[in-house]
């Protein structure tokens, strides 16, 4: 029934990502267990931002290993979004490819569900920070969600962790198997002591002692080379590291530095790059390249795989339409949008280009209720750079309200209703400049509505077909 459901879905131009799943639970509330069983090894991403990213990257590694990757491409991330994915890879009588790997992107909220369908081989926790306060409530709130889940892991599980997250870093003091870190040594990446470029650090001080965190090294947001003075807490020394970071609008350079510390030759160095933009894909290259290492992929065709991979839908993926470059930054919270936004700025040296917007903000649930987070988000920084700007979705009015605050240009409401996103869609790209570009800024249900109209025009798969 679920795949006659997906099969429904695709013939109505849906995606599917999500309502095979939801009709097979109604028949067996325990399929993802029962189609999981045959799994050879399963690891679950999760985190605030970067989950979507980090699991592509890993399951193009697996399948560049010559392993049958299971996998949520589409970024349906509840149970019923990983019950489709089964329900897509196994057969008519509901099985599964000999050897079968599954790489499942989980919802915060969701990991103690996933593991006790399927024990994990990995759990990978990319990040934790502010989003969607209405579901979730504050960051405290959901890491204590995780330390319940994670002691409940079996021992054999290993949990990989990024080291320059102290909320997340610190999560291996409960971990009831092995612990692998990742994270950033390259001191040129950082931002300048003292800087003044606007960041939200949504982690402050330590839960245990309550004391500041005091940073030798910050990337962004909260991440960084920690400490807490006087109890003795600090970044641990990660053992997958990115150095040589070179950063450009079209994507990184950089090395994976790996083995030991103790400088007794057995360290490793791999060269990596990427074509997706931002310090933040580093981190998520990282994450996929240590995981790919607990599940013992040789680490050379790791790191040449992560090149290879394009971006998952609506993380920086880039399309063409009638003449025109569109880009797509998925924008849902203010440290996730100030680093997309931090990518479109000019870096140094390049001449600026003149950027055309379309912002859309739904307040949706998938969403949060609360759009309240946008007036938290470094719009400022980007305002001297913007040409022109469309806004649209159910909130349009209050984006257009905080980006004439922050210094933009007029930004024009769809034509015929602010809500529609198809009119806000169409009216942006006919407003367009002959050859130039636009760069789409969407919250999540509006980023598939968008997604899914530009797949129409421009005859790409829609989400869920192996976009």
């Amino acid at each position: 029934m679920g795949k006659l459901a997906r099969s429904a879905t695709r013939s109505l131009g849906r995606g599917g990502t999500a309502i095979p799943g939801l009709v097979a639970e109604r028949f067996d509330p325990d399929v993802v267990r029962s189609l999981a069983a045959p799994l050879e090894s399963v690891v679950l991403v999760t985190g605030t931002n970067g989950k979507t990213t980090t699991a592509r990257l890993l399951a193009e590694i697996l399948s560049a290993d010559g392993r049958p990757v299971v996998h949520n491409r589409a970024g349906s991330n509840l149970m019923r979004g990983i019950a489709a994915s089964l329900l897509e890879a196994v057969g008519p009588l509901g099985r599964l490819p000999p050897d079968s790997v599954a790489v499942f992107e989980t919802d915060e909220a969701t990991i103690p569900s996933a593991a006790a369908a399927h024990p994990p081989r990995a759990l990978v926790i990319t990040n934790l920070m502010r989003d969607q306060l209405d579901r979730y409530g504050e960051i405290e709130a959901v890491r204590e969600r995780w330390v319940d889940a994670i002691r409940r892991l079996d021992q054999g599980t290993v949990l990989v962790l990024n080291a320059d997250d102290p909320s997340v870093a610190t999560l291996a003091e409960v971990a009831p198997g092995p612990v692998v870190l990742y994270g950033i040594e390259d001191a040129t990446a950082a931002l300048p002591l003292g800087s003044d470029e606007p960041q939200v650090a949504d982690a402050l001080w330590d839960p245990q002692s309550g004391i500041d965190f005091v940073y030798d090294r910050r990337f962004y947001a909260h991440l960084g080379h920690w400490q807490c003075p006087g109890v003795g807490r600090r970044r641990p020394l990660p053992d997958v590291r990115g150095v040589g970071i070179e950063l450009d609008p079209h994507g990184v350079v950089f090395g994976i530095d790996c083995g030991s510390h103790a400088g007794d030759g057995a360290e490793e160095h791999y060269g990596a790059r990427l074509s997706l933009p931002g310090l933040y894909n580093v981190y998520n290259a990282l994450a996929a390249f240590t995981a790919a290492r607990v599940l013992e992929v040789a680490p050379d065709l790791a790191a040449a795989t992560l090149g290879a991979t394009r971006a998952a839908f609506g993380r920086g993926e880039e399309l063409v339409l009638d003449g025109h470059p569109v880009r797509i930054l998925l924008g849902k919270n203010p440290a996730g949008t100030n680093e997309a936004l931090r990518t479109l700025r000019p870096t140094r040296g390049d001449a600026p280009l003149p950027l055309h917007l379309l912002v859309l903000l739904n307040d949706d649930i998938a969403d949060g209720t609360d759009i309240s987070w946008i007036w938290d988000t470094d719009w400022e920084s980007l305002a001297p750079h913007v040409a022109s700007v469309v806004v649209g979705g159910s909130r349009a009015a209050d984006m257009a309200l905080r980006l004439g605050y922050a210094g933009f240009p007029e930004p024009r409401l769809a034509p015929d209703d602010e809500h529609d996103i198809d009119a806000a869609l169409r009216g942006a790209i006919e407003a367009l400049p002959s050859g130039e570009g636009l760069v789409v800024l969407p919250t999540y249900t509006a980023l598939l509505e968008v997604r899914g109209r530009l797949a129409q025009w421009a005859g790409l798969r829609a989400i869920g077909d192996g976009a």
